[in-house]
């Protein structure tokens, strides 16, 4: 079974994940990284016995079959284009784009290079989503009818290394943390149709309190408090609340809630977690066991279910598409806000299809 040989450009904290992830995974091989700081580069190939490159060179080179773009947000479409334009694939961390138009275009572009085009997160391809998934399919909650999605917390800049980003166009708790939960729902239950939303930034700056920043006043250019309500085709109606600005609380990172019982999704920033139902004959939470592997972090999957959709012809799942639907849906929330209405979502996508049971750990495919 031919390998697909990996570069990776941006070498920064998520990169030995990725690394990592890459040798998991039959269909993909480690080669070579790049990033603008050359010595960072050379520092993770080092590590990760793979050979540093320019990202011209990278780009340019006839042994690279996949870019996977780690490089910051407001980046990701410039040089998952220039990759592209170089005829290789692509896998991009989260956000496809900080832009509708951006997004549009490099789905756009991959049409017409012929080349597959994928985004982050992965997470969704995990035990604990496809389980939800499952218990979802094999109706043990019945239809689908509301829900409610949380991620609150109080923003990175008391951990990160470099937080100012976060705050800056293209950033926020949104394109950073939204994709996680935005993604997981439409993976669940299908696209979105509308949004209507409230989106405030709560302060005119923050205090960063890491070690490399701390004292510095970060501007904030974007909301940091996001609360929304979405309808998908199917029908059902979530409630969501992405924020930076939530010192502590006590909801559930995802609920569905079923003609015929409830269910409780696990961090969608994560592999694993807990899995519980509701059902009114037991009249309390019961733990479900997964049913699929990869509870452990396997980032990478995404471009390794690339690579199959490649070698076989089928799609993939994290596609360019569900990325650019998103990434509307993300940006729709600010926009809804603004406008003071709902706003329908112009950019549909399929519904992920869910990964068989029973597979040989390290492929994607039966």
């Amino acid at each position: 079974m031919d390998k697909m040989r990996v570069g990776i450009i941006g070498c920064g904290n998520i990169a030995p994940a990725y690394f990592k992830g890459c040798g998991m995974f039959r269909l993909l091989e480690a080669a070579a990284c790049a990033d603008l700081n050359a010595e960072a580069a050379k520092a993770r190939a080092k590590e990760f016995n793979v050979t540093a490159m320019t990202v011209d060179e990278l780009l340019a080179s006839p042994d690279i079959d996949l870019v996977v773009n780690l490089t910051i947000p407001k980046v990701h479409a410039a040089v998952s284009r220039a990759a592209l334009a170089a005829g290789k694939h692509v896998h991009s961390e989260k956000p496809l784009g900080i832009t509708l138009e951006e997004g549009a275009a490099l789905v756009q572009a991959a049409a017409k290079a012929q080349r597959r085009l994928g985004c982050a997160p992965d997470t969704f391809l995990g035990a604990g989503l496809q389980t939800c998934r499952k218990v979802i399919d094999d109706g043990w909650i019945g239809r689908p009818l509301a829900g409610t999605a949380f991620m609150m917390g109080r923003g990175p800049e008391g951990w990160h290394p470099n937080p100012a980003f976060f705050y800056e166009r293209g950033g926020g708790p949104m394109l950073d943390m939204g994709p996680y939960y935005i993604t997981a729902l439409v993976h669940l239950l299908g696209p979105v149709k509308a949004v209507s939303a409230v989106a405030v930034k709560s302060f005119p700056d923050r205090l960063a309190t890491c070690p490399q920043q701390f004292g510095q006043r970060l501007p904030v250019e974007v909301p940091t408090h996001n609360s929304g309500t979405l309808i998908f085709e199917s029908g059902a109606v979530v409630t969501v609340c992405i924020s930076f600005d939530v010192h502590a609380h006590g909801h559930s990172p995802i609920e569905i809630y079923g003609s015929e019982g409830s269910l409780q999704v696990p961090d969608p920033n994560g592999f694993g977690g807990d899995v519980k139902v509701f059902r009114p004959d037991s009249g309390q939470w019961q733990p479900f066991g997964f049913s699929h592997g990869y509870r452990e972090n396997s980032r990478s999957i995404g471009a390794a279910d690339l690579a199959h959709g490649v070698r076989s012809g089928r799609p993939h799942r994290c596609s360019g598409e569900l990325a650019l639907h998103v990434l509307e849906v993300m940006l729709a929330f600010e926009r809804a806000s603004q406008d003071g209405r709902t706003l329908e979502i112009a950019h549909r996508c399929a519904q992920p299809a869910a990964l068989p049971l029973g597979l040989v750990p390290g492929l994607l495919d039966d």
